[in-house]
């Protein structure tokens, strides 16, 4: 009776153990996962390096963040639409793109086309 309640405790204790290191890689690797999502979201390298290549876009008045950021993902101006969303959602230009036809770059971040499409560098945009 004794060694089993010896070895019903060293059982539970080594389940206890293993639980608590199970926790703590979820929440490592949790930790690691929003450390770089964050890191990107303000560090985003553009997608080429200079001159990179022009590319047309058509914005609308009734886009929303994602939409456009699924925009410039498929047109290979940004790596990640999602990312570009949150982008726009934390810079100061939230709710004030402008809609219109522009020319955008691969050479330029997502953060100077936020600026381009918001219609503070107005010599990078043609408008309709």
């Amino acid at each position: 009776m004794r060694s089993s309640k010896v070895v019903l405790n060293i059982l539970s204790s080594v389940l206890s153990i293993l639980f608590f290191a199970l926790i703590l890689i979820v929440v490592l690797r949790a930790g690691r996962g929003a450390y770089d999502l964050g890191y990107r979201i303000f560090t985003e390298p553009a997608m080429d390096r200079e001159p990179g290549r022009d590319v047309s876009v058509r914005v609308t008045g009734h886009m929303s963040g994602s939409e456009l950021g699924s925009l410039l993902e498929e047109k290979r101006l940004v790596d990640n639409g999602f990312l570009f969303a949150i982008q726009l959602k934390l810079s100061s230009y939230e709710g004030k793109l402008k809609a219109g036809s522009y020319t955008l770059n691969t050479s330029q971040t997502a953060e100077e086309m936020i600026q381009i499409l918001a219609g503070e560098e107005e010599e990078e945009a043609e408008k309709d």
